[in-house]
C-alpha cells in the first residue's frame, strides 16, 4: 500500500511543478483524459469534462490580470490526508500561494485536495479543489 501512494502522489507535485514553470502542456498532462472536475475561489468557481482544464486556465488568466497578480508560485507542504484503493486515490495537502498583486508581495494559505484515477498510463488526476483564506500582504511587505 505504501508503495502505491507514494507513486500516486507524485502525478499531483508533477502537476504543481509544471504550472509553477508556466508548463501548461505537462501540467495538462496529469489530467484524466475523460475529464476533470475543478473547484476554485475564482468564478465561476465549478468546471467540469473534457475542456475544463482549458476553461479554467481562461477565466484564471482574467481573474489574475483583473486583479493585477503576477509571479504567483504554489509550494505544497506534506500530505494531510492519502487514501488510495486499488485504481481510486485522494490527496489533500496544505498549499501556500505567494504572488505580486499591484506590486505588493502577498501571501495566501489553503487546502487542495486531488482526486486520482490509475488509468493505463498510471495514476491520473480526475479533479482537484482550491480552498484558500484571504490572501494577505506576505511578511516584511509595503502594506
Amino acid at each position: 500500500m505504501q508503495g502505491m501512494k507514494c507513486k500516486s502522489a507524485n502525478v499531483h507535485h508533477l502537476f504543481n511543478d509544471s504550472f509553477n514553470k508556466s508548463d501548461m502542456k505537462t501540467a495538462a498532462s496529469t489530467l484524466s483524459s475523460s475529464g476533470v472536475t475543478i473547484i476554485d475561489e475564482i468564478s465561476p468557481h465549478f468546471w467540469e469534462g473534457p475542456t475544463a482544464f482549458d476553461t479554467w486556465l481562461k477565466a484564471y488568466a482574467a481573474f489574475e490580470k483583473a486583479e493585477g497578480i503576477t509571479d504567483d508560485m504554489y509550494k505544497m507542504g506534506m500530505p494531510t490526508r492519502v487514501v488510495v484503493g486499488s485504481d481510486r486515490g485522494y490527496v489533500a495537502l496544505p498549499v501556500v500561494e505567494t504572488f505580486n498583486q499591484k506590486g505588493v508581495a502577498m501571501r495566501e494559505a489553503a487546502h487542495m485536495v486531488f482526486t486520482l484515477q490509475k488509468e493505463t498510463s498510471g495514476w491520473l488526476i480526475t479533479g482537484f479543489t482550491w480552498a484558500g483564506a484571504t490572501p494577505k500582504p506576505a511578511a516584511g511587505a509595503a502594506k
